[in-house]
């Protein structure tokens, strides 16, 4: 695959910075990635190497930028399959299993999300000029649903300001121990490193951790258990866990958040993606995704819903 090359002249009477022009001509690139291309030496101005990101241009500047193709990422390309609920030349939206891991990481170097969209489509034109596609948000690895991954920098780019302006609208099944304090609410409980357990997160006071913000409501309500839906409004780690557990009603099944003892036969945490709502790049109206409930979390309900 060969460079590409884009040529622009600078017309106007009022000196701009270099990676602010280019920024608004190749909307596909964040400026971090245009800031790469410039101390790279991939542009030029007048036919001189750019000194700086925050060089000047001015009136009748001619300015060129070499792009080079995407270089291997060192990620592996792995024949998973892949449960695909859309796709299209910028993104792709999967219905994750429970048991996998979104991205590879250390004693996860294999069998992720990752891996298998890279296997699946190998020709992926890749992001930050890397073959690899764009991550805008993540599930844990117990937690199954709905999850979008980016095919291109530009895509990548605009679902990230998608999330960032929290114009998605996710929507979250959960079947928790107990009931809540109230049918439907909301939960503001901001989130940080548990210190006393670096490898977990917490329910900290204000001003030591991250702004968390969720919403639910009662979809069901049993003897023990309770079915939740919940929409979080940040999208911090582990959140829905916690504000369940902060609720007083942690989810079925959570073996860091949950209760000691597993209160009914189920060998993962009960909690879905099951709707995503979102503006695709180059689309004004918003689409939704759903993905029904995995078959072994329906016969966990239907358990609940029998006996109880």
């Amino acid at each position: 695959m060969s460079d590409r090359l884009e040529r622009f002249r600078f017309d106007e009477q009022t000196p701009d910075r270099l990676d602010k022009f280019l920024v608004l001509h190749l909307p596909e690139f964040s400026r971090a990635r245009i800031q790469g291309l410039i101390a790279d030496g991939f542009v030029l101005v007048n036919n001189i190497p750019a000194r700086k990101a925050g060089q000047w241009i001015e009136d009748g500047d001619e300015i060129e930028v070499r792009i080079p193709p995407p270089q291997p990422s060192g990620l592996v390309a792995e024949d998973i399959p892949l449960n695909i609920v859309f796709e299209n030349d910028d993104l792709i939206v999967v219905n994750k299993p429970a048991g996998m891991v979104v991205h590879p990481a250390a004693g996860h170097d294999s069998g992720t999300l990752v891996n298998a969209v890279l296997g699946y489509d190998p020709g992926l034109e890749g992001i930050g000029g890397e073959e690899r596609p764009g991550l805008v948000h993540r599930l844990d690895k117990e937690t199954s649903g709905l999850i979008i991954l980016a095919k291109n920098e530009r895509a990548h780019h605009w679902l990230q300001d998608q999330f960032r302006l929290r114009k998605v609208e996710k929507t979250y099944l959960a079947l928790v121990d107990g009931k809540p304090p109230t049918p439907a609410g909301r939960v503001e409980a901001p989130i940080g490193r548990d210190p006393s357990h670096r490898k977990k997160m917490a329910i900290v006071s204000p001003g030591k951790g991250r702004e968390a913000v969720s919403e639910y409501k009662t979809l069901e309500s049993f003897k023990h258990h309770t079915l939740l839906e919940f929409h979080p409004h940040t999208g911090r780690t582990h959140q829905i866990r916690l504000h369940c557990q902060f609720l007083g009603c942690p989810i079925v099944g959570d073996s860091v958040y949950g209760r000691r003892s597993v209160t009914l036969p189920i060998d993962r945490h009960f909690l879905h993606a099951a709707r995503l709502k979102i503006i695709l790049p180059g689309e004004k109206q918003p689409r939704t995704f759903e993905a029904a409930l995995p078959e072994e979390l329906k016969n966990v309900l239907d358990e609940v819903r029998r006996y109880e």
